[in-house]
C-alpha cells in the first residue's frame, strides 16, 4: 500500500507541475506507436491550465473542451475505421503535444500471475517457451503494438507503445500469451493489434480488484481486510488495481485476456475463486464502462499442487481438480470463454508449461469466433452436457462442441 500510495503522490507531484508551468499533459498511456480502438468511442484525457481551452486532433477529426477549475479535462473522439496508416494524434492547449506513428485497430489487454507474465525468452526460475529463438526472431510485425505495464508502484512514466520487432518483444519481456494472441489475431484480421500487458507473477486474484468487487457479494465482502500470503510488498487486496489497472481506465480497449489463479488454488480458494473472479470481471467491465465486453480467461494447467509446500495450506490432489470445474463454471456467463490446457501441461513438476503459443492462439480463435464473427472456426473445446446410464452397467458420456 506504501508503494501505491507514493506512486499517486509522485503522479500528483508531476501534475502539480505541470499545472504550474501552463502545460497540457495526457496519461503516459498516450505515446508515438499507439493503437486507437476501432469503431468505439475513444476518450482522450489529462491535464491543463484550469479553465483553459484543449483541443485535440486525429484524422481529420477535432474536438475542443475546457479544463476545469482542478485542471483536469477529458472528450471523447472516433469511432474511427481501422488503418494501417501511420497518423498523427495532436493535443493542443498552451502547448501542443503530438503523438506520431499512430493505427487504429484492436486493443486488448491481458493481466493475471506468472504463467501470463512469462515472456517468451529466458526467465529466473523458468524454462522458456517452446521455440523461443525461432519466434523471437520471426516477430516482425510493426502493426502489432506492445505497452508492457511495470510492476505495481513503478508508474508509466518511462513506459510507451513500441512495435512488434525482436528487439522490443525480447527487451520488453512481454507476455508470450499476449504476443500470440496479437499475431493470430493480427494476421486474421489483417488490421493493427494494440496489447497492453499488466502482469504480476506470484499474486492473488483480490491484489487485482477494486474496492467495489468486494462489497458486490456478501461471500466476499469480509475478505478485503484480510491479509494476503506474498512474495512482496505491494500486493495486498486492490493493490494491484489501483498501481497496474486503474491508470490504464479509460483507455479504449475490446476486451480482457486473463490467466490467473495459481495462488489462489495454493491458498485454498477452489469453492469461492469463482465468485471473485466474477467480481472482477464485472468492476472491470464497469470501470471501462464496457458492459459486454469479452473477458476470456486461461484454465490452470495440470500441476502437482500437492507436492507444493511453500503455501501456508497444504492441498491435496483434488485442489485441482476443484479448481478448474470453478473456472469452467464461469465460462458460461455471457460474454465470457475459458481456454482449455489439459493437453499442454507437459511436466506435471512444472507449474509454467512451456507451450504458450496454443494457448494465445486459442484464446485468439474465441476472440475471432465471438467477437469478430469467424463463425466457421472450431474456437471451443469439447464441454461436458450429460451422463446417460445403460442397463448393463455403462456409462455414456456427451459432450458439446466436439468438432
Amino acid at each position: 500500500m506504501i508503494r501505491a500510495l507514493l506512486f499517486v503522490g509522485y503522479w500528483g507531484l508531476l501534475t502539480a507541475n505541470s499545472l504550474l508551468m501552463g502545460a497540457v499533459t495526457c496519461p503516459p498511456l498516450f505515446s508515438d506507436n499507439m493503437v486507437i480502438q476501432r469503431g468505439a468511442p475513444v476518450k482522450v484525457w489529462g491535464t491543463a491550465t484550469p479553465e483553459t481551452t484543449v483541443t485535440v486532433e486525429f484524422a481529420g477529426s477535432s474536438r475542443t473542451t475546457q479544463s476545469n477549475a482542478h485542471g483536469d479535462w477529458s472528450l471523447t473522439m472516433g469511432p474511427f475505421s481501422a488503418n494501417t496508416q501511420p497518423q498523427t494524434l495532436s493535443v493542443i492547449g498552451e502547448n501542443r503535444l503530438v503523438y506520431k506513428n499512430v493505427l487504429v485497430g484492436e486493443v486488448w489487454l491481458c493481466s493475471g500471475q506468472s504463467n501470463m507474465e512469462k515472456p517468451l525468452g529466458e526467465t529466473k526460475g523458468q524454462q522458456p517457451t517452446v521455440n523461443h529463438l525461432e519466434e523471437i526472431a520471426a516477430a516482425d510485425y510493426p502493426q502489432i503494438r506492445l505497452f508492457k505495464v511495470p510492476r505495481n508502484g513503478k508508474g508509466l512514466e518511462n513506459v510507451a507503445w513500441e512495435a512488434c520487432s525482436p528487439e522490443s518483444l525480447e527487451n520488453t519481456t512481454f507476455s508470450a500469451v499476449g504476443y500470440f494472441f496479437a499475431q493470430r489475431l493480427h494476421l486474421q484480421l489483417d488490421v493493427p493489434v494494440g496489447v497492453i500487458d499488466t502482469s504480476f507473477g506470484g499474486t492473488m486474484i483480490e491484489a487485482w480488484m477494486p474496492e467495489e468487487a468486494f462489497a458486490a457479494d456478501p461471500a466476499l465482502s469480509d475478505l478485503r481486510q484480510q491479509p494476503y500470503f506474498a512474495w512482496v510488498d505491494g500486493v495486498q487486496a486492490t493493490e494491484l488495481f489501483s498501481s497496474m489497472v486503474q491508470p490504464l481506465i479509460p483507455y479504449a480497449i475490446k476486451g480482457f485476456l486473463w490467466y490467473q489463479g495459481e495462488s489462489n488454488l495454493m491458498a485454498g480458494d477452489s469453492t469461492i475463486y469463482n465468485k471473485k473472479q466474477i467480481a472482477l470481471m464485472t468492476s472491470w467491465r464497469n470501470r471501462w464502462y464496457l458492459p459486454h465486453a469479452p473477458f476470456l480467461f486461461v484454465q490452470l494447467a495440470p500441476f502437482n499442487y500437492s507436492d507444493w509446500t511453500k503455501f501456508p495450506e497444504r492441498q491435496t490432489s483434488l485442489a485441482w481438480p476443484a479448481f478448474v470445474e470453478a473456472q469452467s463454471a464461469m465460462a458460461a456467463l455471457p460474454d465470457c470463454e475459458m481456454v482449455v490446457t489439459t493437453d499442454l501441461a507437459g511436466s506435471a513438476k512444472d507449474i509454467h508449461p512451456t507451450e504458450k503459443k496454443p494457448v494465445g492462439q486459442r484464446l485468439a480463435n474465441l476472440a475471432l469466433l465471438e467477437s469478430y464473427g469467424h463463425c466457421q472456426l472450431i474456437a471451443r473445446s469439447p464441454r461436458f452436457f450429460e451422463a446417460t446410464f445403460g442397463e448393463n452397467g455403462t456409462v455414456d458420456l456427451h459432450f458439446t462442441d466436439v468438432g
